[in-house]
């Protein structure tokens, strides 16, 4: 059973901001925890995805946690052997195939040295290609065993043939390990659309995997993906301390890179992420950068970005709140835009919940995404409502033999 709902909330909040601090400055005193705030620990340390990498670092003296944290991290490391052999076979077919192909994200910090071997885990291989390319590398993806699970506005999913996910806490090395195919890096915040495909692909890209046009490209697509999350209220622990470990790399010429050394506004969205990391990584980013993306933002976000934290624009929110995300409205249009596809969403909208309730394993059984608005709008009303995911991520932490006494 579950413990009372007001606790798992502020257990959560606890140990994600405590998590969040240990994270960025080991060597805090181990917190003197109850067996159940242990464990709703252990649910925000796999939610968000930094349980392997404070395996290094997190030397809290309570043993059911070092047991989880070893436990995360031989999980991931074996993973990673398996997403390092798909990347080399992916490479071979793309050269065969003469596609142009650039891993993003984990695979190109795991590339750079910034993270040891099983400290970041990777739920999935992401990859960008030329959209005139698009339909060969599906067809490359089918031929190595993979089949398209879904496509959505921000890219296609492909997972392996009759895999089945696995239930539990956190990471597990059977897990299947699907591949997110995209064509443009792109995020909608939260109805506008930031684009920095230019920014990430390289303009020398040849046949095979290719690494980000420059490290500054490869900044522009972490603080824009971070941005979404934010603005979803999905931002992850994982995501602040890639940011932060990409900073110590950073250059003024790699800052320059980011954004091209322009200040006409195109980067408005990149200051509440920047603002989030300098809040628990102070002195990461630098100060002339933080002015200068400062100086983009609108008005209300730039307000909004003061105040963040981490609890609250992420799954360690638990209640889900209805107009998440409105403060990034950049003019009324946008605020209007937003509000009407929250009161008659697209068809777009529907098929996207549909997917991610038929492919998502924390969402099956739940009533909460197919109910009606209405009937939403009336339980918004009477109560708060929890987070589908979170939750997920409590009861198999409350449930797991990993952590008991």
């Amino acid at each position: 059973m579950l413990p009372p709902l007001k606790t798992v909330k502020a257990g959560l909040s606890r140990a994600t901001e405590a998590l969040a601090l240990e994270l960025a400055r080991p060597g805090t005193e181990t917190p003197a925890w109850d067996g159940i705030q242990w464990r709703l620990a252990s649910a925000v340390a796999a939610a968000h995805g930094v349980s392997p990498v404070l395996s290094g670092r997190c030397r809290w003296q309570h043993t059911p946690w070092q047991r989880f944290l070893r436990d995360q991290h031989a999980h991931v490391e074996c993973r990673q052997r398996h997403i390092k052999a798909m990347l080399k076979r992916i490479d071979a077919d793309a050269r065969a195939a003469g596609l142009a192909v650039v891993a993003l994200k984990g695979s190109a910090l795991q590339a750079m040295g910034l993270y040891a071997q099983g400290e970041r885990p990777m739920a999935d291989i992401d990859l960008l290609v030329r959209e005139s390319d698009a339909g060969a590398a599906g067809a490359m993806l089918q031929a190595i065993g993979y089949e398209e699970a879904y496509a959505q506005w921000k890219h296609r999913v492909f997972k392996p043939a009759d895999s089945q996910p696995v239930p539990g806490l956190g990471e597990h090395w059977d897990m299947p390990v699907n591949i997110e195919l995209h064509v443009r890096i792109q995020e909608r915040l939260p109805v506008s659309v930031a684009d920095v495909t230019g920014r990430v692909y390289p303009a020398d890209a040849r046949p095979g995997l290719n690494g980000y046009a420059s490290t500054g490209g490869l900044m522009s697509h972490l603080l824009l993906h971070a941005a979404g999350s934010i603005c979803n209220r999905n931002l992850r622990l994982m995501h602040l301390h890639d940011i932060a470990l990409l900073c110590a790399a950073m250059t003024a010429d790699g800052w320059r890179e980011v954004d091209g050394g322009r200040d006409d506004g195109s980067f408005w969205w990149a200051l509440p992420p920047l603002r989030m990391v300098d809040r628990y990584y102070p002195g990461a980013v630098p100060g002339d950068v933080l002015a200068r993306f400062a100086r983009q933002c609108p008005l209300l976000l730039r307000t909004f970005s003061r105040r963040q934290t981490m609890t609250r624009v992420s799954c360690s929110e638990l209640w889900l709140h209805p107009l998440a995300g409105m403060e990034w409205s950049r003019s009324a249009g946008d605020a209007g835009r937003y509000l009407k596809n929250r009161i008659r969403p697209s068809q777009e909208t529907i098929q996207e919940r549909d997917d991610m309730v038929r492919t998502q394993l924390w969402l099956q059984g739940q009533r909460w995404p197919t109910m009606s608005l209405g009937r939403r709008a009336l339980r918004w009303l009477t109560r708060p409502v929890p987070r589908m995911d979170m939750l997920y991520a409590v009861r198999a932490a409350m449930e797991s033999p990993v952590l008991a006494p």
